[in-house]
């Protein structure tokens, strides 16, 4: 049994999803696990992760316009704003998502599904160092 516990830590530019299934995928590749779980966890609590369409970059386009519809930073009834107009929206983006995922391997490789991709959601404006810790556990 192998298991093994690595740190991605993901630039953003502000509001976004940046794609990291290469990132995970090179960690199992590196572990030699053939078959096994990766489970991704995000360390924020003002960003989070999501599996979601990888291959029109217009879906993820419709998800941040469907976020900034749902949780408009300018809605007076929100109080938590010491960070800023975007401090509470980016909260509760991330308790409406993740922040873990977990994905099955096998031989070798993430079992994702063919347009799936693993995507660090970027709630905040400013540009921010993220950290992903995966945790990497099988034969």
């Amino acid at each position: 049994m192998i298991a093994q516990t690595e740190i991605i830590s993901i630039p953003t530019q502000g509001k976004g999803t940046y794609e990291i299934t290469d990132d995970v995928a090179a960690l199992v590749a590196r572990s030699g696990i053939r078959t096994g779980l990766a489970t991704i966890f995000l360390q924020h609590t003002s960003a989070s992760l999501v599996i979601y369409e990888n291959a029109d970059p217009t879906a993820r386009a419709d998800l941040h316009s469907f976020f900034e519809d749902l949780v408009p930073e300018d809605n007076p009834d929100l109080i938590h704003t010491a960070e800023g107009p975007d401090d509470s929206t980016s909260h509760l983006r991330m308790a409406l998502t993740r922040t873990s995922e977990s994905v099955p391997v096998a031989e070798g490789r993430l079992q994702l599904g063919t347009w799936q991709g693993i995507y660090l959601f970027e709630h905040r404006r400013a540009h921010h160092q993220r950290t992903v810790v995966v945790s990497l556990i099988g034969n």
